[in-house]
């Protein structure tokens, strides 16, 4: 079975843009394909993850970038799973190459949220709820992950204090993250003193409205030996991790997830959909939750980073909170992952359908030994896990090993 290797990756600027979404793409695929073949060259398929096509007015995505990647008469489809759509796009690219059907697919994502506003974007949302018995009673995102945050706080005696430090660690690797929406740091006192969004949820609990794309070209070792990948994120990084060499990074494990749709059916704090996606994924590559080095998990809200700490196997249940401290300060039975090098959602930046592929950019840079002044010394294997909906509706999960 030919091994799916990333051969390149590429993302736009994070934030609020006058940019339309092909222009964002745009921006990411010239990153991915800088000083490489050109696409029309060696891109055999595309799929697009993209959450709503209410921001733009847009549907074909597939069809609009392959165009703008100068590719014709390939196929090419749009992906959707909310916020799970940019790793929806790329475990299909990687099963398209591992098992032979292409030579290299290109897995994209991007979204143009600001262009609805805040009442857009809160609306598109919503559509990843149960229409009859949540979207009707008019329960939005924030809410419903404020009811998980309820719940785990008062299940395991955890603070407000306690889920700010999460977001007071993301900021900090943020700030040093020059792909990053919010390079700056915050402290745990601005994070309390910010106004709630949604009990226990406050404005800096809460990942951003973001317009963004990312691009990762998923390939068979032949076409992937065309490209540079241990240059990858030379613009986003200083000087490389001398213990971190690898030039090649492969997807081990790769495993899509879905339970429920309506949170009313579910155990609020266990994601269970996660944990077997993760499980899966290490059967796939042949590790363990213990030897996973950098993760990059889905922090739309703090409590999320936390719960899927604890699926993914890092940590006992009623701990992940613990993902802000230092690894030797943590409970017995936490592993010496480091969670959301990137920032995360919260201060990378969530543009929805780019999401899942961002976590795969942050990972190369990580593994390549690329990730400048927030390199983990000597990682060697990362985990990605990107929900769509909320927590179980939908969780995709990939490992990538240094080669």
């Amino acid at each position: 079975m030919p091994t799916a290797t990333i051969a390149a990756v590429g993302s736009s600027e994070l934030g609020k843009t006058d940019l339309p979404g092909r222009d964002l793409f745009s921006a990411a695929l010239a990153e991915a394909f800088e000083g490489g073949p050109d696409p029309a060259d060696v891109v055999d398929a595309v799929y697009v993850g993209n959450q709503s096509e209410s921001y733009e007015n847009q549907i074909m995505y597939g069809t609009l970038l392959a165009e703008w990647a100068g590719l014709r008469n390939v196929p090419a489809e749009r992906v959707e799973a909310c916020a799970a759509a940019g790793a929806l796009a790329l475990k299909n690219a990687v099963r398209d190459v591992r098992t032979g059907v292409h030579d290299a697919v290109l897995a994209c994502g991007v979204e143009k949220m600001t262009a609805g506003g805040t009442e857009g974007a809160t609306n598109a949302l919503s559509a990843a709820f149960e229409r009859a018995l949540e979207q009707r009673s008019g329960i939005t995102a924030p809410s419903q992950y404020a009811m998980l945050a309820q719940r785990y706080c008062h299940d395991f005696d955890v603070s407000e204090a306690d889920l700010a430090e999460i977001a007071v660690k993301n900021h900090s690797n943020a700030a040093d993250n020059p792909r990053a929406m919010f390079q700056r740091e915050i402290d745990t006192e601005q994070v309390l003193e910010s106004d709630y969004v949604a009990p226990p949820l406050k404005l800096f609990d809460c990942a951003p409205v973001t317009d963004g794309a990312a691009a990762v070209l998923i390939a068979n070792e032949d076409v992937a030996s065309e490209f540079g990948l241990g240059g990858a994120g030379d613009d986003a990084a200083t000087d490389a991790d001398p213990d971190t060499d690898a030039d090649t990074v492969a997807v081990t494990g790769s495993s899509v997830m879905v339970n429920n749709l309506a949170v009313a059916e579910r155990d609020l704090t266990f994601v269970e959909g996660a944990q077997i996606a993760a499980n899966e994924a290490y059967d796939q590559a042949g590790v363990e939750a213990a030897d996973v080095d950098v993760a990059e998990v889905h922090d739309a809200f703090t409590v999320c980073e936390a719960l899927l700490a604890e699926a993914a196997g890092f940590a006992p249940e009623g701990t992940g909170v613990e993902s802000a401290m230092e690894p030797e300060d943590r409970s017995e039975g936490w592993t010496d992952v480091r969670i959301n090098t990137s920032g995360g959602l919260k201060a990378r930046g969530h543009a929805i359908g780019a999401t899942g592929l961002l976590q795969a950019v942050e990972a190369v840079e990580q593994l390549t030994g690329q990730a400048g002044d927030r390199q983990v010394e000597g990682a060697e294997t990362a985990l990605l896990i990107n929900e769509g909906g909320l927590a179980d509706a939908a969780t995709a999960a990939h490992l990538l090993e240094a080669r």
